[in-house]
């Protein structure tokens, strides 16, 4: 299978239902040659392609996030190239899963790929994606890598702590729950 072909399958997508996203997810899934296709036309491509893309791979990465493991060093460069919300949203929630994994006390995979410098990428854009102008989700999942990544960088639940307070006032509901139990987190340790 090709990359044209994924191509195809992806501008098949008539709409955001799950039934239609996880017909492409279970193709990936099946066919992992595409998987690195995949991850190229997220990128690459502008557009609604992308965009569906981007779902597909947030899609694939909760399924099986090892599959990403190889790629690691690409993903992470480019995230921050990513504007429009629709794709920055999947990808700021691939940046939660890998902080998940790198906090596991059990995975090791991801761990064997995931790098400092990577890390480091994933905080500063979690960070710029929690004060730019996106949408709660993409804000929620940001909070959850930056805790987590946190945990071994001493001075990010600092600066975490210090921008959900300020934020608090003007944001939504959902992010002020979320920055909650975030901050409680935080002073739990």
């Amino acid at each position: 299978m090709t990359k044209t072909y994924l191509i195809t399958q992806l501008e098949q997508i008539e709409n955001a239902k799950r039934e239609n996203r996880m017909r492409v997810t279970n193709l990936v899934l099946k066919n992992k040659e595409l998987f690195p296709f995949l991850i190229e036309i997220v990128f690459e491509l502008k557009g609604k392609t992308a965009i569906k893309a981007a779902w597909i791979l947030e899609l694939v990465c909760a399924e099986n996030i090892e599959l990403l493991a190889p790629h690691l060093h690409f993903f992470v460069e480019n995230i921050k190239k990513l504007k429009h919300d629709s794709a920055v949203r999947p990808a700021s929630k691939i940046c939660m899963f890998l902080a998940q994994k790198q906090a596991s006390k059990i995975d090791i995979i991801i761990k064997n790929y995931l790098t400092k410098a990577q890390i480091d990428t994933i905080i500063e854009t979690s960070f710029d994606w929690l004060i730019g102008k996106h949408k709660v989700a993409t804000k929620a999942y940001a909070m959850t890598s930056l805790y987590l990544l946190g945990k071994n960088t001493d001075w990010v639940h600092h600066e975490l702590k210090l921008i959900i307070l300020q934020n608090m006032v003007t944001e939504s509901a959902a992010y002020k729950a979320r920055g909650k139990m975030t901050l409680a987190l935080i002073n739990k340790k």
